[in-house]
């Protein structure tokens, strides 16, 4: 009797190790529920505990890609319910009673009680393709002020230049800056229902900057969120693109989760500046597009240093700290953008640096980010 998909799919979860146990994930009692479909659409639940790597999920849902007849692959992580156990805590396995009592214990994050009765809750979307679209590549950052909006027009921009078909959306819903940064700011037409994304140095635009006053707050919760960002994969007359870059908004919100949720990312760019407090809070972003299985393609530092008259490099904001990030992701520096005063200027006059001065220093860092990621 031929072998089921389900069982095709078990047989490859058990190949799949967590590091902190030494255990497979199914013989470890991780797996809450495999559910499969005649088309070969996988969906997996993942249980983690606190001392497990994210990685895990990803490991998982690499590990069952390549089964025969698997056509999509989905994993939903879980948080293990309970007080972390011995081996979460760094206790050795098999260790006695009073060792596991007086190991230290991770303070868990307060959590609110659950109902009596809780209502079942409603699966998360499945990611759909848009094959029309390219490769779909968020540009995050953990926390404002780092460059990331800069960053994303001069990567789109280069690409344009080099002959690429290329989009952004302005994914910033509380702070949409593209408009500005790529100079329009008139209000798109809508035809046959499609909006009509306006067009500036080669590249198509979307963003609700250019539906909104310009003192007009965006207070707006997850669902909202989660139906503009739809609406701008959706319902915009992108066309045939070779990239959508999509600019995020700083953290790890309802933005970032609307997205990964609307469509499948081909990964995301990490921009952080040196110093170590923008490199923690990229760290956290860097995390939670691996804990929802979306690749990380690398590290853009910004504002790495302002070079000095005498041709020597100020580190304003430290050194290093885009590199470090990098080595603890486990994925490569894509460039170091120095600190560069006309960077700015064409942002505030909707001028990208790569077209304004492409000789500069920062064009040439910005230009071979964007080369990195056609390859």
């Amino acid at each position: 009797m031929a072998e089921t998909l389900t069982a095709r799919v078990e047989n490859a979860l058990i190949k799949v190790i967590n590091r902190r146990t030494g255990i497979d994930v199914v013989h470890g009692e991780q797996i809450v529920d495999v559910a499969t479909s005649t088309e070969g659409r996988v969906r997996i639940t993942l249980e983690l505990s606190a001392g497990d790597d994210p990685t895990l999920a990803r490991d998982v849902r690499q590990g069952v890609e390549g089964v025969e007849g698997v056509t999509d692959v989905r994993v939903e992580v879980k948080r293990a319910s309970g007080v972390a156990d011995a081996r979460s805590a760094g206790v050795p396995i098999g260790a006695p009673a009073a060792a596991i009592a007086a190991a230290p214990r991770r303070v868990p994050l307060p959590m609110m009680p659950e109902p009596a009765a809780a209502p079942k809750p409603t699966p998360a979307p499945t990611p759909v393709a848009f094959p029309a679209l390219g490769k779909i590549i968020a540009i995050s950052s953990g926390k404002g002020g780092v460059g990331k909006s800069t960053v994303t027009v001069n990567i789109a921009t280069a690409l344009a230049k080099a002959g690429k078909h290329v989009g952004l959306l302005d994914a910033d819903i509380y702070g949409p800056d593209i408009p500005r940064m790529m100079g329009v700011m008139v209000a798109p037409p809508v035809e046959n229902e499609k909006i009509v994304p306006p067009e500036a140095h080669g590249v198509k635009l979307m963003s609700l900057g250019f539906m909104i006053e310009r003192d007009q707050p965006a207070i707006w919760r997850g669902p909202i969120v989660m139906k503009i960002i739809n609406q701008f994969l959706r319902d915009v007359k992108w066309g045939r693109l070779d990239y959508l870059f999509v600019d995020m908004p700083p953290g790890t919100g309802d933005a970032q989760l609307s997205l990964v949720q609307a469509a499948h990312l081909a990964g995301a760019v990490i921009v952080t500046t040196p110093q170590e407090v923008a490199v923690g809070d990229a760290l956290r972003g860097a995390k939670m597009f691996e804990r929802v299985g979306v690749p990380i393609l690398g590290v853009v530092e910004n504002m790495s240093w302002y070079e000095m008259p005498d041709g020597s490099k100020l580190p304003i904001f430290g050194s290093g700290g885009g590199a470090r990030l990098a080595l603890e992701l486990g994925v490569p520096l894509l460039g170091e953008i120095p600190l560069y005063q006309p960077v700015r200027e064409g942002g505030d006059s909707g001028t990208p640096i790569v077209i304004g001065a492409p000789d500069s220093p920062a064009a040439r860092a910005m230009a071979a980010v964007a080369e990195t990621l056609d390859r």
